[in-house]
């Protein structure tokens, strides 16, 4: 084979593919309300079960369903008939994968699936299979065409019943009305997870980390406080301790060029009152959002009072990996 012909067989793999999935779209029918109401409708999880490489679509999309807010996990039908068909109660549902319909190990066990009352849902590629006839509802993943040139190994009729598959997941994320705060229960681990559950107490600076100076303060202590604080601005508060305004490295850059004495005029003169802020419990991803649309390196955090609590920078949403 050339490079042109690797390429030539890549090319039609995928267009192969993308014709399968295009035409799935007119397989989207009742069948498919009956399945998601039956699984809105489950008391218990949804077992999802599959041999060979319908196993593997299996396992992804029961993967998918339970980090989408529908409890679900993967059962081999081989080990089920050796036991762990114990794992299945009467309230569940199975979701059974099967592009011939007729796969041994997952018909073996439909008696005891009938006998518990276990609704049984389908997804292959054959709707007059023994598989799909015994089922509640069969949801058509049928192929014109497998991508492989021998016919025989399973491409096209995967890559439809994981599309099929998570046509179903999102219908399901939606019709619960699943958020992006359920997602990050789901997924605590890792970026995912810090970007939409860390708050902004977990990472702001607090107490005696605040830079703080009084209105009267000349600018060049000010500075001070600002270099020792690290937070490249310092926040000012009034005579009765309320805070008045802030001054940032920005603020110190335009007031350059003014010539001003930075021993003789106040803090409270070149200040800048109109300053972003935060509450504690909001999510730190929502802090990196209103500076980055801002184009600033800081913000104030306020309690209910509108009291000051803290300092949030993007360097610790960095560091944090929020952004």
């Amino acid at each position: 084979m050339t490079k042109n012909s690797f390429i030539e067989t890549a090319l039609r793999t995928i267009s192969l593919e993308q014709d399968a999935v295009a035409a799935l779209k007119t397989k989207i029918d009742d069948n498919f309300n009956k399945a998601c109401s039956l699984i809105l409708d489950c008391s218990g999880r949804i077992i999802v079960m599959g041999m060979g490489k319908s196993g593997h679509i299996a396992n992804k999309i029961a993967a998918t369903l339970a980090s989408t807010g529908t409890p679900a996990h993967f059962v081999h039908p081989a080990e089920a008939s050796h036991g762990d068909i114990g794992m299945i109660t009467a309230d569940d549902i199975v979701l059974a994968l099967s592009n011939s319909g007729t796969t041994e190990e997952l018909l073996s066990i439909l008696p005891v699936l009938k006998r518990k009352g276990v609704p049984l849902i389908t997804m292959t590629g054959n709707i007059n299979s023994e598989l799909a006839l015994s089922a509640d509802v069969n949801l058509d993943a049928s192929v014109e065409i497998e991508a492989c040139p021998l016919g025989l190994a399973p491409t096209t009729s995967t890559t439809v019943s994981l599309v099929l598959g998570d046509a179903l997941a999102m219908a399901l994320l939606e019709a619960r009305g699943f958020t992006a705060e359920d997602f990050a229960f789901s997924h605590p681990g890792g970026n995912l997870g810090r970007r939409l559950l860390l708050k902004v107490d977990n990472v702001m600076h607090s107490n005696g980390d605040i830079p703080i100076v009084s209105i009267t303060t000349p600018i060049s202590e000010a500075l001070l406080e600002v270099s020792a604080k690290k937070l490249g601005m310092t926040t000012i508060k009034d005579e009765a301790g309320n805070l008045a305004g802030v001054f940032t490295d920005g603020d110190l850059r335009r007031l350059l060029d003014q010539n001003k004495d930075l021993n003789l005029t106040t803090i409270g003169e070149v200040m800048t009152t109109s300053f972003r802020s935060i509450g504690a419990n909001a999510l730190a991803s929502e802090a990196a959002k209103i500076m980055q649309d801002h184009e600033i390196y800081s913000l104030v955090v306020l309690d209910d009072q509108q009291k000051l609590e803290g300092i949030i920078t993007m360097h610790d949403l960095l560091k944090a990996n929020v952004v």
